[in-house]
């Protein structure tokens, strides 16, 4: 079992950055791909981005891509989302997920483990 905790959400204006946390507790971090989901309001969950145990294989979905960096302190037990140029449409509840072993997914069915969130708030 593994307990995800995210922290670091907020309210910024439109072209602002942000750095969300998801500390794990209960097992081996680095056992685990680990991924940031998002569900933004009246929508579905969707996938932001994911890596790999190691740090050295990352996937973003084309939202995140050039301005959202994963990564990850094994030592630490600790995911990072580094989001620059936050555009109102990222606006949304973003979720730490893992999946038990070494495979790149970014699938939300496939995830054995979530956090309960934390909100992101962007103003025009």
């Amino acid at each position: 079992q593994v307990q995800l905790v995210e922290s670091g959400g907020g309210s910024v204006q439109a072209g602002g950055s942000l750095r969300l946390a998801c500390t794990a507790s209960g097992s081996t971090f680095d056992a685990y791909t680990m991924a940031w989901f998002r569900q933004a309001p009246g929508k579905e969950r969707e996938g932001v981005s994911c890596i790999r145990w190691s740090g050295d294989n990352t996937y973003y979905a084309d939202s995140a891509k050039g301005r959202f960096t994963i990564s990850r302190d094994n030592a630490k037990n600790t995911l990072y989302l580094q989001m620059n140029s936050l555009k109102p449409e990222d606006t949304a509840m973003y979720y730490c997920a893992a999946i038990i072993g070494d495979e790149l997914v970014l699938d939300e069915r496939r995830m054995n483990y979530w956090g309960k969130g934390t909100l992101v708030t962007i103003s025009s």
